[in-house]
């Protein structure tokens, strides 16, 4: 039996269910800042406060989801909904955690093609951003132990931190890590044994080219089925594909809409991929953003069904247990840039780093609940829109 977890009762199932849909209701709609403030949120949650995990477990996880397509920090609330709660808590948790984010975007996108124009919401990012890097400092304080454990390891965190920067692709670093750090724990034994093969999955689905075709939404769902399904990295690759798909190849969007969605994704809580819900109710309304949802997000849960059990023989496995070392530790330096870049935007003046400084200590050494922090950021940052001339 797995670290962190119980066995599953027809008594302890319901209550199971009913404590993965409250945590992932609230991440819903607390969890600003993108997937590495996601998961380090999470972190905090069923590590620390919950402890339905512990931090090895929880690492694991986090390297399953690098290797799937999929938004990670949605993928994360499926693969903890499974390991607490069986198939009821992954569809649970993943539609928890996704809900919130969608009803909010779906009352923003109305609000848009009703009066054409987008929520500021500047104010508010303004004091919720630095307690964003408060929240991933504190998961990588608490994960770097368990992720950096040798020379290796450290060696490539460290070398994915610096290849971020000069544009090395992210998946390229987490399998090149992953293949490395395997390598080098079973060099002895790599004349004796021959060395697993590692099946990255497809990447090549694809709808024929065709420019300006009617509206339609099937289309729009299959089209979103699509980028859920082979979508790797960030909210940039998010708009790379979106582009592609619905600006030059369907014609269904200007790049000022396109802007505007890929903006309200990344203000509103919970994942950066309900951009879809947008998109879809810009063209569809609600059915379209229903449907632009759901083909998105379905990937992941399918992925994440297929993963989730071959985590444990991973572990069990010399070599499958190395390629997992190196992979989690690649994702720790893939997170510390991450948070590099998102710290240089975010700490702008001496208050944004003053919320930030203070955050980090009262989470590291107080252990206090991240929530309480993102609602004084926000608060911090309406006075300063009420009282701060612009």
């Amino acid at each position: 039996m797995r670290k962190g977890t119980t066995p599953l009762t027809e008594d302890s199932l319901p209550r199971r269910v009913k404590e993965i849909a409250a945590l992932f209701l609230k991440l819903g709609i607390t969890a600003f800042g993108g997937p590495a403030a996601h998961i380090g949120m999470m972190h905090n949650e069923v590590v620390k406060r919950r402890r339905w995990l512990g931090d090895q477990e929880f690492l694991d996880l986090v390297g399953a989801t690098n290797l799937i397509p999929g938004p990670n920090s949605t993928e994360m609330a499926i693969h903890i909904g499974f390991l607490r709660a069986g198939w009821l808590g992954l569809i649970t948790g993943g539609a928890c955690f996704i809900l919130p984010a969608m009803v909010i975007v779906m009352g923003l996108a109305w609000v848009y093609v009703r009066f054409g124009t987008t929520v500021q919401a500047s104010w508010l990012l303004y004091g919720v951003k630095p307690v964003v890097i408060a929240i991933i400092v504190q998961a990588l304080w608490s994960l770097g132990p368990k992720a950096i454990k040798s020379a290796p390891t450290a060696a490539v965190g460290l070398i994915v931190f610096i290849l971020y920067f000069f544009g090395v692709n992210e998946i390229a670093l987490l399998f090149a890590g992953g293949f490395a750090v395997m390598i080098g724990v079973n060099l002895r034994r790599l004349k004796k044994r021959w060395m697993g093969v590692f099946v990255i999955p497809f990447a090549g689905l694809g709808l024929p080219a065709v420019a300006s075709l009617p509206f339609s939404l099937p289309i729009l769902f299959l089209t979103f089925l699509k980028i859920g399904a082979v979508l790797y990295g960030s909210g940039y690759v998010l708009l790379a594909f979106l582009r592609a798909d619905f600006v030059v190849r369907l014609g269904w969007l200007t790049d000022r809409q396109l802007m505007d969605a890929i903006a309200i994704g990344q203000v509103t809580p919970g994942p950066v991929f309900t951009t879809a819900t947008f998109i879809g109710y810009l063209l569809g309304g609600a059915p379209g953003s229903l449907l632009a949802t759901l083909g998105i997000f379905l990937p992941s849960f399918v992925f994440v069904a297929i993963s989730h059990p071959l985590i444990p023989r991973l572990r069990k496995s010399t070599w499958a247990s190395g390629f997992l070392d190196g992979v989690n530790a690649a994702s720790l330096g893939l997170m510390a840039a991450v948070t590099w870049n998102l710290g240089r935007a975010s700490l702008i003046d001496p208050v944004t780093g003053g919320i930030a400084i203070i955050s980090i200590v009262f989470l590291i050494r107080f252990k206090m609940n991240s929530t309480w922090f993102i609602i004084l950021g926000a608060i911090i940052g309406l006075l300063r829109m009420l009282f701060v001339p612009s």
